[in-house]
């Protein structure tokens, strides 16, 4: 049997690459440093240690360590030994994370003594787990402690299959509660393939990650992973000079962020006058304004690439657009309420836009394929998507759809082709206004609103029953500018565009809530009822 376990290409890279850099750690203002042979060794000395605690293959564990040397080596072990990573996002807000730890019924947690404290405190959602494992100084009240657990040396790692489990990892829940979904070790080495093959990262490259999951695929790509100093669950929060001091200092080559990242990374360079070594950066997440583009394209080499891949947590990465046919061609159509263009179906993967299905889709069979131009939900197929959620029957029936001996991935988002083949983002399907006239999508309204140079960001929201519902736009706008005023250029902006001019309801909101993972996707539902609020029920009535 041919052994698909991610953990292998860690092996081999460790095997060529043996005493380059692979990891790069910057703590208490000091760099450490790991070569590939050097987290090989991490690796299976975790292993032994935690088959010698007991865990066993089909282990369900969670690993709830900060990104760091540990993190890396301690997932390649889980790997290896083919027990399956549960990965959660702390930042999630208490309430989705003790639901999500609950929904996956934890075997063994791994953590840092805050960690495993946190799960004495909440012992209901940890119900199932049978073992605690201490990373860091458990003062021997935190269950055992990684480091004195008693190795058992075992050189046959678990062989995988293509579709055994690998790891559980969990969407935003910028649409509803976060769902964890099922990665095969499979799933994993298409990922790899894929940002091999297309982005050309590789053996020799630097990479430096915001999403720590993204140091793996640099370290099996035979990448060095720098390791930024910041919180992942704060992506908006980040150092500038911090993050970009490792940029600069290790001379990293590509990195991948949120919108939200390299916001405040590219203006705190040009207000210093820094141009970046890096000669790709990823921006992903959320729908990236070619504003942002423009501006990051400023601080890098002029030969520099910016990419802005498509996919979500189930299906991650299905298309991709560069910056500059972005600026050259679509950014124009944007502002003009044309959608958000996320580029052409990578090599491999089939994208298709049907007709809109409120329940579940049986067959493939039962389709209706959409021609170039209709707005409808966007559907992919291909290595990298993923197969079920995990303990939740419900939510996988409804997203997928069986075609002949394969299947198919809702990705609950709606949008076009263009005749030039590329994919047209329009916004989710669960934030479509049904208003009267017919549906109107939010990222399509809110592309004219957004051009407005005092507005920083909007959120179209439907108020009433869908059919007859409300259209509002919501704004945060920039300091300095009246509310009024604002409101008014607001009426009249939207008057200009056959698209808008049913829209006579503006707000200006303090803050919009967002995602934690990119800080980028705003929850028009928490924005829905607050609006419902300001506005009141006699309001809404009257159409304002």
């Amino acid at each position: 049997m041919d052994n698909r376990n991610i953990a292998a290409v860690l092996q081999r890279a460790a095997l060529e690459r043996g005493g380059e850099t692979a990891l790069v750690h910057k703590i208490r203002g000091r760099y450490q440093r790991l070569s590939f042979a050097g987290l090989d060794r991490c690796r299976r000395d975790f292993a032994a240690r935690l088959r010698g605690g007991g865990v066993g293959p089909g282990d369900r564990v969670m690993l709830m360590v900060r990104p760091s040397m540990e993190f890396i080596g301690l997932t390649f072990a889980l790997f290896s030994i083919g027990a399956v990573v549960i990965l959660i996002d702390p930042g999630m807000g208490y309430r989705n994370l003790l639901r999500c730890i609950q929904s996956v019924r934890p075997d063994i947690l791994i953590g840092i003594p805050r960690a495993v404290l946190f799960s004495r405190l909440f012992p209901g959602p940890f119900a199932t787990v049978r073992m605690r494992i201490c990373v860091g100084h458990g003062f021997g009240v935190m269950g055992k402690s990684l480091s004195s657990m008693k190795p058992v040396p075992d050189n046959s790692d678990f062989v995988a299959a293509a579709d055994d489990l690998a790891a559980i990892i969990f969407t935003t829940g910028s649409t509803g509660p976060p769902k964890g979904v099922q990665y095969t070790h499979g799933i994993f080495h298409a990922q790899l393939r894929l940002i091999q093959d297309y982005y050309g990262i590789g053996p020799g490259e630097v990479d430096q990650p915001a999403f720590p999951l993204f140091a793996l695929f640099s370290t099996a790509l035979g990448a060095r992973a720098v390791i930024p100093d910041m919180d992942p669950s704060r992506p908006a929060r980040v150092d500038p000079k911090k993050f970009i001091r490792t940029l600069l200092d290790e001379r990293v080559t590509y990195s991948f962020g949120s919108p939200a990242i390299w916001n405040v990374v590219s203006r705190y360079c040009l207000d210093e006058g820094i141009i970046l070594p890096v000669q790709k950066i990823l921006m992903a997440g959320a729908p990236v304004s070619g504003e942002l583009v423009e501006r990051v394209a400023k601080i890098i080499p002029p030969d520099g690439e910016i990419h802005t891949p498509y996919g979500a947590t189930e299906s991650l990465p299905i298309a991709s657009i560069e910056g500059r046919e972005i600026l050259r061609e679509c950014w124009e159509l944007t502002a003009e309420g044309k959608g958000v263009c996320v580029g052409r179906p990578l090599p491999g993967i089939t994208i298709a836009v049907i007709r809109p299905v409120a329940g579940s889709i049986a067959d493939w069979q039962q389709v209706r394929k959409l021609g170039c131009g209709e707005i409808g939900e966007i559907v992919v197929k291909g290595p990298v998507v993923t197969r079920a959620y995990d303990h939740n029957p419900a939510e996988t029936e409804m997203a997928k759809i069986a075609d002949g001996d394969s299947f198919r991935h809702r990705m609950g988002d709606m949008g076009y082709f263009d005749p030039s083949g590329r994919l047209w983002f329009c916004g989710r399907k669960a934030h479509v206004v049904h208003a009267a006239d017919g549906p109107m999508y939010s990222i399509c309204c809110e592309g004219i609103f957004n051009t407005h140079p005092h507005v920083l960001r909007s959120a179209l929201v439907g108020i009433g029953r869908p059919g007859n519902q409300v259209p509002v736009v919501l704004v945060e706008k920039k300091e300095g500018v009246g509310e009024d005023k604002l409101l008014a250029e607001l009426k009249r902006l939207a008057g200009e565009y056959p698209l808008t001019k049913g829209i006579s309801t503006f707000l200006v909101h303090p803050g919009f809530p967002v995602d934690i993972r990119h800080n980028a996707k705003i929850f028009r539902e928490k924005l829905a009822r607050w609006a419902e609020k300001r506005l009141g029920a006699r309001g809404c009535e009257d159409g304002l």
